[in-house]
């Protein structure tokens, strides 16, 4: 075994950020991450734990798994920017303070975020997690301790849409996952400006921006596309504005962050569910009086 001390680039908790982390592919248990991950010669157990001067200690069979493990925590990818511009913004502020060392994890395959886009749209959480464990239990290998390495492109397109429907993926997403998979590699779109990969994305019958902010989290690792249209950003902006809301128009409860929408999302998402936002006085994105002429697909 190989451990490697690995120094975050700016603030970072593993505790805030893999607290709801566990799926079929990983686990966080007693503040240790364990996750299969791919590398080009095996499907490794790999474990991380953050010390308490903040390093994270990461254990794997080889270096390659190290470097997996190492992009999907995203130690990397400081954040700070984000925390200092918007330190006192009127939604996220306090969050930024008192979540600071929240990031996004990454998926093993970009594959597996794309899934769990699909898995996601219109139903609870919870739900979504169940059918997004019972499709990659049953595409992808087990790489032991009850965890399977996240699926590739060809292990979910061997599927019909019939047998995923089975696994509890309803009948018309589970073919524009197919479909989809029958034409791109998600893992290619690491190589794709963001503009361009998300055009690519929003093409597909099926992909809204929900969806594509999922892919950029989760899949590519990228902070400049956001949750868009989020049914907790549905909920938030409904208590903000004391009416209903359509799902359109939470788009401008993102749009002053611009380049920082993915990781705005999170912790607008994050803050609420802590009852970190203030609802009573922040309603400067009442949308009233605003261009709101976006394309929608629902919550996709």
């Amino acid at each position: 075994m190989i451990v490697a001390e690995l120094r975050p680039v700016g603030p970072y908790s593993l505790r805030l950020s893999a607290r709801h982390a566990t799926d079929a592919t990983r686990r966080f248990h007693d503040g240790v991450l364990t996750a299969a991950v791919r590398t080009p010669s095996a499907i490794e157990i790999v474990r991380a734990v953050q010390r308490p001067d903040g390093t994270i200690a990461v254990e794997a069979p080889t270096e390659q798994g190290i470097q997996r493990m190492r992009f999907m925590l995203g130690v990397d990818d400081d954040h700070s920017a984000f925390l200092e511009q918007f330190g006192d913004d009127p939604l996220v502020g306090r969050a930024t303070k008192e979540l600071r060392g929240l990031r996004p994890l990454r998926t093993d395959t970009v594959t597996q975020a794309l899934l769990r886009a699909f898995a996601g749209q219109l139903i609870l959480a919870s739900r979504a997690r169940e059918i997004e464990r019972a499709v990659i239990r049953a595409a992808s290998p087990e790489a032991g301790e009850g965890l399977h390495a996240a699926p590739t492109a060809a292990e979910l397109a061997r599927f019909s849409p019939a047998e995923l429907r089975r696994l509890g993926l309803g009948a018309r997403r589970g073919s524009s996952l197919v479909r989809i998979l029958s034409a791109l590699d998600p893992e290619r779109l690491h190589e794709v400006e963001s503009d361009a990969a998300a055009n690519r994305l929003d093409r597909e019958r099926g992909l809204g921006p929900w969806s594509v902010g999922v892919v950029f989290l989760e899949g590519l690792g990228r902070f400049d596309r956001g949750l868009a249209r989020d049914l907790g950003l549905v909920k938030l902006a409904g208590e903000l504005w004391g009416r209903h809301v359509e799902p359109e128009e939470t788009d401008v409860l993102l749009e002053p962050y611009g380049a920082f929408q993915g990781i705005a999302s999170v912790y607008l998402l994050a803050g609420y569910h802590a009852g970190l936002v203030p609802l009573g006085n922040a309603n400067r994105n009442s949308g009233r009086g605003q261009d709101r002429r976006v394309p929608h697909r629902g919550t996709a």
